[in-house]
């Protein structure tokens, strides 16, 4: 099947122990060379590759390789400057010793996907009432009752009555085409013509997903992909698929630049090599992201990416929003930019309020209800204050008499309600 390869989990088997046995580093060579010359997708690249792989070999540029992990490495730092996914892999074959201390151990997961969520780390709505979806690699599936395409419909019931949406793909190394396009197919009408084309030595194929979404989709609100340095292969296709489309705002770094999907191809003596066996296509732009990786519509750190698309989608939210909808959406807003307070003046905030208790812990203010969990107070400017992990945005104001000492606090709502707690003593 073919595949992107996963830049943050390269493998998912796991080596234990240091590796025991000695490789022949030119028999290796010779034979990720010829895996790479039966199966690269352009066969004439792939020919002069092996053919420049085993002039080196036969050089010696190898020799001095002769652990096993050491001659995968500096092999793969070696191609992979030809194409970003290509990687050599070894493990010791069945019944070899890798370290003194006892037979290698491999431990295969047949279970990691259902224990990863099939990708999806987190799915919230946030302050504002923009729905966020935290995927970190996209899960294969082929059958139509598969747990990863139910985990994808849930993601998208959760975050279906949002007014805009970012899917945070910036610790996403790939996955799977198939979950590719079947969650892009969420954000554009059916039928849309924006899907992958992968050329190869055979017939095309496609990203086309085979299934149709099981929920609404998502075509009129503001889309916002988020992506890093790590972002790669599977994921790169999908922010580069809808940033084509016109369909989404892809926000922070240039992803990694691997575009070519494959899979491993054994070379003997537990070594093997990833080989691109596709080059996708995608029918706007006419090419794809390899070696440049996926350009951001809005280039920040990744760091400051999230951020960065929630201002962006509470600036749209609140163009199309009336009522409460605006006032949650400017809020929200700015509470992004936080003021900049001297701990020690918030010490003046602190006392009883009727039920309420505000104290300062940890150079931040925060209000204490009974047992509940205390909520934190975000400042903004002068006496006022956001209300941060509220379900709803809200706003707290502390009040002041004509001499300046704090007398009061009150709570305010998006919708115009006040409640008062006067300062005790």
């Amino acid at each position: 099947m073919r595949t992107f390869l996963l830049a943050a989990v390269a493998t998912v088997s796991i080596l234990l122990g240091s590796p025991g046995q000695a490789a022949q580093p030119r028999a290796v060579v010779d034979r990720v060379a010829d895996q790479i010359a039966a199966n690269f997708y352009d066969p004439a690249r792939g020919a002069q590759i092996a053919a420049e792989l085993k002039a080196e070999a036969a050089r010696g540029a190898y020799d001095r390789h002769t652990a096993p992990l050491d001659l995968a490495e500096a092999l793969t730092a070696r191609l992979r400057p030809l194409d970003g996914h290509f990687q050599v892999q070894w493990q010791a074959p069945q019944g070899v010793s890798a370290s003194p201390g006892g037979p290698q151990r491999v431990l295969e997961d047949p279970d990691r996907d259902r224990r990863a969520n099939y990708g999806f780390r987190a799915v919230e709505v946030l302050p504002g009432n923009i729905g966020l979806i935290d995927l970190r690699y996209f899960a294969g599936f082929r059958a139509e009752d598969a747990p990863a395409r139910a985990r994808a419909d849930a993601a998208m019931a959760m975050i279906a009555g949002a007014d805009a949406v970012i899917v945070d793909l910036r610790d996403n190394g790939g996955g799977s085409p198939a979950m590719v396009g079947y969650l892009a197919s969420y954000f554009v009408p059916r039928g849309a013509d924006i899907y992958n084309t992968f050329k190869s030595r055979g017939p095309d194929a496609h990203e086309t997903p085979p299934y149709e979404v099981r929920g609404p989709r998502v075509l009129d609100r503001p889309l916002y992909i988020l992506t890093s340095a790590r972002t790669g292969s599977a994921a790169e296709s999908f922010a580069y698929t809808l940033q084509a489309a016109k369909r989404a705002v892809v926000v922070g770094e240039a992803s990694g630049g691997a575009a070519n999907p494959g899979d491993f191809a054994p070379a003997g003596d537990g070594f093997r090599v990833f080989v691109a066996t596709g080059r996708p296509v995608n029918p706007i732009t006419r090419t794809n992201w390899e070696g440049t990786g996926v350009t951001p519509d809005v280039v920040v750190p990744a760091g400051d990416a999230s951020a960065r698309a929630r201002a962006l989608a509470l600036g749209e939210i609140r163009k199309a929003a009336s009522g409460v909808g605006a006032v949650e959406a400017q809020w929200a807003a700015e509470a992004l930019s936080p003021a900049a307070v001297d701990p020690a003046a918030l010490a003046a905030y602190a006392g009883d309020y009727g039920s309420r208790r505000v104290a300062v812990e940890d150079g931040r203010l925060v209000v204490r209800t009974g047992r509940r969990p205390p909520l934190l107070l975000v400042p903004l400017a002068g006496d006022l204050f956001f209300v941060d992990g509220a379900a709803t945005p809200l706003r707290m104001r502390f009040e002041r008499d004509g001499a300046g000492r704090v007398t009061g606090l009150l709570l305010l709502t998006p919708e115009g309600r006040t409640s008062r707690w006067a300062r005790a003593g």
